[in-house]
């Protein structure tokens, strides 16, 4: 992994705002999440704004917790959150969901950014970036499930 972003995009058959009410309620990120890692939200619904926080109950190997707080938010287009663990001590990659109307409906990125991450030079050659853009990917297709079953179509 040369740089310190990874991103993977889908066109998903929807409007750019119902895409974004679902990344940007916290309590439905267990029903997306390709990983399998995230377990559940502190709340059923926690809708995300500027400046919000929000916790996540995580399992990789052992169950953690994660400390989320939003740092870029655009209503409809854009939503970033940076996560951290331990009181800071571990983390900082940034989650960045960006959605951009197109032909057949919204364009939605989503990008790992483990610029300000404090094991960035671990997370660089441990191939996490390889591991992250295929959970990154089921997440895409996850969230086109969901709301094609939520819309009928």
């Amino acid at each position: 992994m040369k740089e310190d972003r990874v991103s993977v995009e889908r066109v998903i058959n929807c409007e750019a705002g119902e895409i974004f009410a679902l990344i940007a309620d916290a309590g439905k990120h267990p029903s997306f999440d390709g990983s399998g890692t995230v377990r559940h939200a502190p709340q059923d619904s926690i809708p995300l704004s500027p400046g919000s926080k929000f916790g996540m109950a995580m399992r990789w190997g052992l169950p953690y917790r994660t400390t989320n707080t939003v740092i870029e938010f655009e209503q409809d287009r854009l939503i970033a959150w940076q996560t951290t663990v331990l009181g800071g001590l571990v983390g900082g990659r940034i989650w960045r969901y960006e959605l951009s109307p197109t032909d057949g409906g919204t364009l939605v990125r989503e990008t790992w950014d483990i610029s300000k991450d404090r094991q960035r030079a671990w997370l660089k050659t441990s191939g996490m970036a390889k591991q992250t853009a295929q959970a990154m990917r089921k997440t895409l297709d996850r969230i086109t499930e969901l709301l094609e079953k939520h819309s009928g179509g």
